[in-house]
């Protein structure tokens, strides 16, 4: 289990120590979820170490000396954090290559069927991956579309549509439209050769000349079409030099760029061998297009679209003749293909669908292994509230948002269900009954290519069927983690153990750290329950004093007090705050005496001596204000209390008028504190210290 996330900074010097440090590294990139590492020494890397790190929720050891580290929602973060590292401003080194290398590389050819198959996919996955987030994108707009289609405020499908909906469909369909050259781009540039070349060959058959030859009616002569009966389509041919070419509506295919590029590669390379360097940048773009072109118009491209078309027709034809197997079967694959980067060709038979048939009926099935996936990450969610599992419900609660709004599985994959073995078998018979469901009602259709999220479900049709099989899926999944748990009976036992001692020990520590306050003063700890509850603020994540960083996500501000200087507690000289026994928080060296409420909420307490309050806010948090230290001995002298326990007050409402001339002439700091005594059962409680405030600026954000 990995320590508690640590600062970004700190995480990307402990992942580039982990990986064997910058000498290491021939080349970063990121993907959505994970860091993706080019070594020059596999055998270098602490996979332990970076296991073991707070903000690594695992690692991928590849063939190749590759290697990934999961890092999750955070990872272009970490990846900028890497990068400008003064360690790194190289972006990595090349490999010098000896004659043993080139030995070792010729010996690795010769057995590597392994790294063959590595290679392949992770040109696949090169090729799709920066194209995830428009993907998302456009499936987005066309689910809001499908929405307000399906209130009746637009007919979506109408032949009819006015310019207003013709344009909304411009702005997701320039996605798809045009993917064939946004993956030409990307195949070329993992290819490392010009990318743009890559993309200006798959240009050439998508521009208005070339598509205009599809209409047998355009006037050109030479042109024939039939019709194909099995998809529906319609296929042209015309004679261009003598010679027959098939036509064909380029839009949407991915198998012709990907087929594509790996030929041009190798052309392209062949050319920059043959010309000087000097003239590369003229003659071997121009003599790239000049056989490429042609090339892909008359070979790569009807090649790349049987290959398509074939692959989409065996599919289709299981889902017609079997569809109840092939239901299941898609769900049930997914959790081994994911992990392993092996799904993306069925991503690019789910886009060649959408081009040739107008749907897809891939997504539909895979729906249930997605909220399967979800299902079981809620079941370790609600376990770890139960058993009081912090960093787990933290982990789970970011994969758990990031799957079902986001339809990302990796930050539950990676973060949970590969670390834990009992959860694959249950999350399997989630995938099963969803499979089973989409199988048996009929099956699930989908227009757009779309993440599996509960913002994508209108995309999906019948949406009853789909709602039906990935509820089922998720209750499922969640029902068998939840009730069976995803730790063993032997390792619940352990862990429960530790957790009791560790709480324990708390206690004790919190206890004697108590012990150092005032008996006028131990009442306060009551406003938060215990003072041993914040005991437990070495986990909180807090930022180090004389920062002013806030806390991620919405949370509370609380404000200050009193006007002044704020400063961390380990500043404000007195042992028993600096412990955090009283819970995490600020002191101010007050500018006056004005001290006003920091938060609304109920006074639970109001010390007689009137140098001490305890306010509850509605939804729990417990403050403490604390005027001076060992204050109490004043015996309520220069305080001029003006509320009473039990009232409710609002933020900003006077509490006390304070003489700080008498606290000062009694010979006792005027420091005023203001802590959050439940510290411990929150998530954060971040100080904003180093800065001058007037009364009601904000000094400490809470998250529950």
């Amino acid at each position: 289990m990995s320590t508690p996330a640590q600062g970004t900074g700190a995480l990307a010097e402990d992942i580039l120590r982990g990986v064997g440090g910058p000498e290491n590294i021939e080349s970063l990139t990121h993907c959505a979820t994970r860091l993706r590492f080019q070594l020059h020494d596999g055998a270098k890397v602490d996979q332990a170490a970076l296991d073991a790190l707070g903000g690594v929720m695992g690692t991928v050891p590849q063939s190749g000396d590759r290697f990934q580290i999961v890092i999750g929602g955070a990872v272009a973060r970490v990846y900028s954090e890497i990068m400008n590292l003064p360690s790194m401003t190289a972006g990595g080194t090349a490999r010098p290559k000896s004659d043993a290398d080139v030995k070792a590389e010729m010996r690795a050819k010769s057995r590597g069927k392994f790294a063959f198959v590595d290679n392949f996919f992770e040109y696949l996955s090169d090729s799709f991956r920066p194209l995830m987030g428009v993907l998302l994108g456009s499936s987005l707009i066309i689910a809001i579309a499908s929405v307000l289609d399906a209130l009746g405020v637009v007919d979506f499908r109408a032949a009819d549509k006015s310019a207003t909906w013709v344009f909304v469909d411009a702005m997701w369909r320039s996605v798809l439209y045009f993917l064939p050259i946004f993956v030409a781009y990307n195949a070329a540039k993992k290819l490392k050769i010009d990318p743009w070349v890559g993309a200006a060959v798959m240009a050439a058959v998508m521009t208005p000349n070339f598509t205009g030859m599809l209409n047998k009616d355009s006037g050109i002569p030479g042109i024939t079409c039939t019709t194909n009966a099995t998809l529906g389509t319609q296929e042209c041919v015309a004679h261009v030099f003598g010679l027959p070419m098939q036509l064909n509506d380029y839009g949407g295919q991915v198998f012709v760029p990907l087929l594509m590029v790996a030929l041009l590669a190798l052309v392209y390379k062949g050319l920059q061998r043959v010309f000087p360097e000097s003239v590369h940048m003229v003659f071997v773009p121009f003599f790239s297009m000049l056989i490429m072109i042609p090339v892909t118009a008359f070979l790569i491209g009807p090649m790349g679209v049987w290959a398509g078309n074939g692959l989409g027709e065996g599919l289709s034809w299981m889902n017609n003749n079997a569809p109840i197997v092939f239901a299941i079967m898609i769900p049930l694959i997914y959790p081994f293909l994911v992990p392993l980067g092996l799904h993306w060709p069925l991503n690019a038979l789910m886009l060649q669908n959408i081009s040739v048939l107008g749907y897809d009926f891939i997504q539909g099935p895979m729906g249930a292994w997605n909220f399967a996936c979800f299902g079981a990450t809620a079941g370790v969610l609600l376990l770890s509230v139960r058993h009081r599992e912090k960093e787990m419900r933290q982990t789970a609660t970011g994969a758990l948002a990031a799957g079902l709004f986001g339809g990302i599985s990796e930050p539950s994959l990676y973060g949970i269900h590969l670390r834990f073995k009992r959860i694959y078998p249950r999350m399997l018979v989630g995938c099963l009954v969803g499979g089973v469901l989409v199988g048996v009602l009929g099956g699930v259709d989908t227009k757009a290519f779309a993440f599996t999220s509960l913002l994508t479900i209108p995309v999906f049709s019948p949406a009853a069927t789909y709602v039906i099989a990935i509820t089922a899926a998720f209750f499922t999944s969640m029902a068998l983690v939840y009730f069976s748990d995803f730790r063993t009976p032997e390792e619940r036992a352990a862990f429960n153990a530790q957790r009791d001692a560790s709480e324990a020990t708390t206690r004790g520590e919190a206890a004697e750290a108590a012990e150092a306050v005032p008996a006028d003063e131990r009442e306060l700890v009551a406003v938060g329950a215990t003072a041993a509850a914040s005991a437990g603020s070495a986990t909180v994540k807090a930022a180090p004093a004389g920062t002013t960083a806030t806390a991620t996500g919405v949370g509370l501000e609380l404000a200050a007090p009193v006007a002044g200087r704020v400063v961390g507690l380990d500043e404000v000289g007195d042992p028993v705050f600096a412990s955090r026994a009283l819970g995490e928080g600020v002191g101010i060296e007050p500018a006056d005496g004005h001290v006003v409420a920091p938060v609304d909420g109920e006074l639970v307490t109001v010390v007689g001596t009137g140098h001490a309050f305890g306010i509850r806010t509605a939804d729990g948090i417990e403050v403490l204000v604390h005027v001076g230290i060992d204050t109490v001995q004043m015996n309520g002298a220069g305080f001029d209390v003006r509320v009473e326990s039990g009232r409710q007050v609002a933020a900003g409402d006077l509490l006390v008028e304070v003489d700080l001339d008498a606290v000062r002439a009694a010979g006792h700091p005027t420091v005023t504190l203001m802590t959050v005594t439940n510290t411990a059962d929150l998530t954060s409680v971040v100080p904003h210290t180093g800065q001058d405030v007037a009364a009601g600026d904000p000094v400490v954000t809470v998250k529950r």
